[in-house]
């Protein structure tokens, strides 16, 4: 067995003995009363669900190699994707804005940095191969889906606690542009932040997953560290895009071309 291949297999009894620590998590929640050990229960169903079927997804799709399943499955990923971000919105826009700025900001972004990175740096062949692409996709998805939810978060936030101070500058001559500068900094400091923070600690307080499962499957660390640095630029850069495009778009969307803040562009906060 050649070292790269050189990998722990694991069987079902060992995910079951792993499997144990979630129950004990539940065991605590209800002990101490916390109110989520059926949240727990549900989540940790629904992940081995959705990885069950990942798994036989993919399985499927690196045999096949179809640059057609490709591109629907990495769609798919990303309308779903699309949908968190808007249930993590506690004050939407309205309408199909809830749901099209933050997919489609998205898709441009991820779409953009995962094309750069697979025709240039990973180049495969061919560059649309599943086994690269949509790994290659998915963090960077998670990572934009992220910083897009907290920007958007974070702005209409801003704009709902500082309407008075926002609206006087705009009487006071100030442009929808100056007048949101304030809010929409803020915003994109809050949606940049996890990807500056997990960059700061890789290495050293933190082995990141891909590095790590990289090493446990045999490769080895030198290489693993490379392709992990290449990954955590492409995320910087997906993140980046995704979320400045995603907070300057809900910014123009509420105020108007008058220059005037609009709040009524905003549904009504979700009930907890």
């Amino acid at each position: 067995m050649s070292e790269a291949a050189s990998y722990v297999r694991l069987d079902f009894l060992d995910l079951a003995i792993a499997a144990l620590l979630v129950l004990l998590n539940g065991g605590l929640s209800v002990a101490l009363r916390l109110g989520i050990a059926r949240h727990l229960a549900v989540a940790a169903l629904r992940m081995v669900v959705q990885l069950a079927l990942v798994g036989l997804l993919l399985t499927t799709l690196f045999r096949l190699v179809s640059p057609g399943w490709t591109a629907l499955a990495a769609l798919i990923m990303i309308l779903v994707a699309g949908r968190e971000i808007m249930v993590r919105q506690e004050r939407r826009l309205r309408g199909l804005w809830a749901y099209g700025l933050g997919t489609g900001t998205m898709l441009a972004a991820a779409s953009l940095v995962t094309v750069f990175a697979l025709t240039t740096q990973i180049s495969p062949e061919p560059w649309y191969h599943p086994r690269y692409a949509l790994p290659l996709l998915g963090m960077i998805l998670g990572n934009t889906m992220t910083g897009i939810s907290l920007g958007l978060q974070t702005l209409t936030t801003s704009l709902v606690r500082e309407r008075n101070a926002v609206e006087a500058r705009l009487m006071l001559g100030a442009t929808r542009q100056q007048a949101l500068e304030h809010a929409v900094r803020e915003a994109l400091r809050s949606a940049l932040m996890p990807i500056v923070n997990a960059m700061a600690a890789a290495g050293i307080i933190a082995l990141p997953g891909m590095m790590t499962g990289q090493i446990l499957a045999g490769v080895e660390p030198a290489e693993a560290v490379k392709y992990q640095i290449l990954v955590m630029f492409l995320i910087a850069g997906g993140t980046a895009l995704g979320a400045i495009a995603a907070v300057l778009g809900a910014g123009l969307r509420l105020t108007d071309q008058r220059h005037r803040l609009r709040l009524d562009r905003l549904a009504p906060p979700r009930e907890n």
